[in-house]
């Protein structure tokens, strides 16, 4: 009798282990599929800026409004996404950010140009409540494989990203909707999300928010943290680089020569390189105590990726673009993982990551305005180029302060 009570309880804590792995598998899921809808209805716009603009009559720097938006609702919505996830559960914001990004979607598809930036700006609310969320959500349920789990969701969102910017001109010429229908048709990758997600909204643990926080004594107060700052420039200008880039970056190889389709097809060979460097720094960063080796070479691809563009010959424009894409992938997944590495506890990485969105793409929102007001006053693109070549100086120095082993709140 006692052997076959213990065949059963053995027998037991296997289907227990086989139904917990599934569970996470399916996790797993849902959040690569939440990554994909994160990148991609933004980066579709750029290689299509050129044919809004002829369709609609708007100037470059109204078409530079449209990356920016989604970057100012990141800033504006960022702050309230802990709070979303303390009331409701992790599980439930993280619906509800699905949800509204849909509903952004579907609005671009109107014929309709103040549907454009209403549907633009809500869609930039849904995506701006996964990214505060979802690594506070790896955090918790992924602890011993966070560089691994961030890795995963940072390919999935830079790869729907890629073929986004890849697919926007060719999709726009199928129909008879033409932009509307290449901006329109994510809502599928954001329905299935929705479908994958909603039976972890039913198991969802509404009380445990953060399971498995470290209690700390007195809760540090970020703002006063010069490394939650160092942190929070970072997410800034990486941001502020990539989103000035994909915004710009089809027009600037235009009028170095390139046709449409191959200026988008470069924007997403760049977004392309960017993927493997996205799930290997990750992965790497949780390795080390300190990275400010990677930041270095991270950096020193961005400079040298922007600097190769102000050439303007096409072999070095390649190779710049290249650099580019896998010095923005690195830096991406460098600054998901210090929001991790960098903080005690899930409630705290959520409130890190809070605080870097929110400031950060403030900071990052004026990018793409802001080349477009240039190119409009000085008719070129030679000075938005410089200008990010300085940033990514800027980035470096702020990256080696980020990088180095402590802890927020520690001596």
């Amino acid at each position: 009798m006692p052997s076959s009570l213990h065949q059963h309880s053995s027998d037991q804590a296997v289907m227990d282990s086989s139904s917990s792995s599934m569970k996470l598998g399916l996790l797993l899921t849902g959040i690569i599929f939440i990554a994909a809808t994160m990148r991609s209805p933004i980066t579709a716009t750029g290689p299509i800026v050129e044919l809004i603009r002829s369709d609609t009559g708007i100037s470059h720097t109204m078409a530079g409004l449209l990356t920016s938006l989604p970057l100012l609702a990141f800033a504006a919505i960022s702050p309230f996404a802990p709070h979303l996830a303390k009331r409701f559960g992790l599980e439930a914001a993280l619906l509800t950010a699905i949800i509204i990004v849909t509903l952004g979607i579907a609005l671009r598809f109107l014929p309709s140009v103040p549907a454009l930036f209403a549907g633009t700006a809500i869609l930039g609310c849904g995506i701006a409540l996964s990214n505060v969320l979802l690594p506070s959500l790896i955090k918790r349920d992924f602890p011993l494989r966070v560089g691994l789990v961030t890795g995963l969701y940072s390919v999935s969102m830079n790869i729907w990203g890629a073929i986004a910017s890849g697919i926007s001109v060719p999709a726009a010429g199928l129909t008879s909707m033409g932009w509307h229908a290449s901006l329109g048709m994510w809502a599928v990758l954001s329905i299935l999300a929705l479908i994958l997600w909603l039976p972890h909204v039913r198991n969802g643990r509404r009380g445990e928010v953060y399971v498995a926080s470290r209690k700390t004594e007195k809760p540090v107060r970020l703002r006063s943290s010069s490394l939650a700052w160092y942190i929070t420039l970072f997410m800034g200008l990486q941001s502020l680089i990539f989103y000035s880039t994909i915004t710009w970056l089809p027009e600037i190889l235009s009028n170095q020569g390139f046709n449409p389709s191959s200026a988008g097809l470069m924007l997403s060979m760049m977004q392309m390189v960017s993927v493997p460097v996205t799930f290997i720094i990750p992965i790497l960063a949780g390795r080390m105590k300190d990275q400010r080796m990677l930041t270095a070479i991270t950096c020193m691809c961005l400079i040298l990726g922007y600097a190769f563009l102000l050439s303007g010959i096409s072999s070095m424009v390649t190779i710049g673009v290249a650099l580019a894409g896998i010095g923005g992938g690195a830096s991406f997944g460098l600054v998901t993982m210090f929001f991790v590495l960098r903080t005690a506890d899930a409630r705290q990485a959520a409130g890190l990551s809070g605080m870097a969105q929110s400031f950060g793409y403030m900071l990052a929102a004026g990018g793409p305005l802001l080349f477009g007001l240039i190119h409009d006053w000085t008719e070129g693109w030679t000075i938005p180029l410089l200008l990010q070549v300085t940033l990514a100086v800027l980035l470096l120095l702020m990256g080696l302060k980020a990088s180095a082993n402590r802890l927020i709140g520690s001596p």
